[in-house]
């Protein structure tokens, strides 16, 4: 596995879920999985020991000098490439300037050692890549490495995550990432390394069934939907799973109390904590509180949210928000909460703790996402028996239904407004709510089905 985050280490979101979880449950199906990720500085305390010192690895005209660490104590092999220069820094992939001016050369040199590790520490048969910036391995094996001996039979598997990140950059980085101008990699005057991933993979995967079918539309195909119709049939959709490990309300120590499908009374006592952390008004104990938590961009559909905000609390209910992103969403909503202080709270940044904390607490969560690869706090929101309110889209149409949840197709102001009502007129009647809390907290998207189906992409690569 070859990605550039995986929780617990390092993480901006769903990939790095995905890519925390799924090895492990790939392993249990009887395969031999590693992962290897940049070691930036948030996983420099992480308990790790040095496996390869002094590693020189070719990129176009330069050698970079790197170690490879192993992360102790993991039930699968978790590598980390070690290279201050370029991943000691605060982010992983930009700061408030933008991105790093220096991503090509960060995620080439990734990808180049993906290739010793699987040389010398883990004999690979797959390489299984993950977004844009491990897009560089196909071709890198299809092309220089296509005569080394080592690598003969090797295969490789794509996940597209997001298709909006297709990691893009001037033409003027080939001879620096050690390719030559005459390969087919651009991309509209760019080069991506999304769209060398696509085209070089031996099959391609996306994170749902309908997002599958989505990216091959001119919509929601980001320019690449021409190419991935081409290829349509290496391309499959399979739905992302979760780690009921760490997320189920049963068992989660972030919570003030824990409960079950079979007695849900511990949720009151979340609401109230949350309630309280937040410093809403006491009163929200008897209306609908409404959680978020996302990354505040504009495929979120966040947007929605401050259109509505009048029409919302006049309807007296209560909304509790964590997230981080683009400065405009972030002062839109830091101005909704402000102007409504005892019916919203905001909390910015990264916090797994809250995150758990507003699944459990909340009676109905929110995702109005333009589209939505998969998605997977819906999936959360439905083991802690919070139905979510959804835009039909992505993953979000593939794992909600009328059971568990609400769905609206068109992306306005109106249909979310008119959805949320919906939600909050049904959650006044408690018989009918229980249900449809249980519906959804027995609902299985555990990781153990979505792994057999890698397994069986993986068994018919390696025939």
């Amino acid at each position: 596995m070859l990605s550039s985050e995986a929780t617990p280490f390092a993480s901006t979101g769903g990939l790095a879920d995905v890519v925390g979880s799924l090895p492990k449950e790939i392993a249990g199906l009887g395969h031999q999985v590693a992962t290897l990720i940049p070691r930036y500085r948030r996983t420099l305390k992480i308990p790790s020991r040095p496996v390869w010192e002094n590693l020189p690895i070719r990129l176009g005209p330069n050698t970079y000098t790197v170690a490879i660490y192993r992360i102790e104590d993991t039930s699968t092999p978790i590598f980390l490439l070690d290279y201050p220069p370029f991943y000691d820094r605060d982010q992983l992939y930009g700061d408030l300037d933008g991105d790093y001016p220096d991503n090509h050369l960060r995620f080439a040199l990734l990808a180049r050692a993906a290739f010793e590790v699987a040389r010398h520490l883990f004999r690979t048969d797959i390489f299984h890549c993950h977004d844009w910036q491990a897009g560089l391995v196909p071709c890198y094996l299809k092309t220089l490495l296509a005569s080394d001996p080592a690598f003969l039979g090797c295969r490789t598997l794509t996940t597209i995550h997001n298709l909006l990140y297709r990691g893009l950059f001037k033409p003027v980085v080939l001879p620096q990432i050690g390719l030559p101008p005459t390969l087919d990699l651009e991309f509209w005057g760019d080069i991506s390394y999304l769209k060398v991933g696509l085209v070089y993979s031996d099959v391609l995967n996306t994170v749902s069934p309908t997002y599958a079918r989505e990216i091959q539309t001119p919509e929601l195909g980001a320019g690449l939907d021409g190419l991935l119709r081409t290829r349509s049939n290496v391309l499959s959709g399979i739905l992302n799973g979760a780690d009921y490990e760490r997320w189920d309300p049963e068992t989660d120590t972030n919570l003030v109390a824990n409960y079950s499908a079979k007695d849900t009374s511990g949720k009151q006592a979340c609401k109230r904590a949350l309630i309280e952390e937040f410093g809403l008004s006491p009163a929200a104990m008897d209306r609908p509180l409404l959680g978020i938590v996302s990354r505040l961009t504009g495929q979120k559909g966040l947007d929605l949210i401050p259109e509505i905000g009048t029409a919302l609390f006049g309807d007296d209910v209560y909304l509790a928000v964590l997230g981080s992103g683009e400065p405009a969403f972030e002062n839109s909503f830091r101005a909704l909460a402000a102007a409504n202080p005892e019916r919203m709270g905001f909390s910015v940044g990264y916090n797994d703790g809250l995150a758990h904390r507003i699944e459990a607490g909340s009676d109905i969560f929110l995702m109005p996402s333009r589209f939505e690869p998969c998605g997977l706090n819906q999936i959360y929101s439905l083991r802690y028996g919070t139905p979510p309110v959804v835009r039909a889209t992505g993953g979000l149409d593939d794992t909600i239904d009328a059971e568990t949840g609400f769905k609206f197709r068109d992306f306005t102001a109106a249909a979310l407004l008119a959805c949320i009502r919906d939600a909050t007129a049904a959650w006044t009647a408690p018989e009918t709510w229980a249900t449809r809390m249980q519906a959804g907290m027995l609902r299985d998207f555990s990781w153990r089905r979505s792994a057999r189906a890698y397994s069986d992409l993986y068994n018919r690569l390696g025939q």
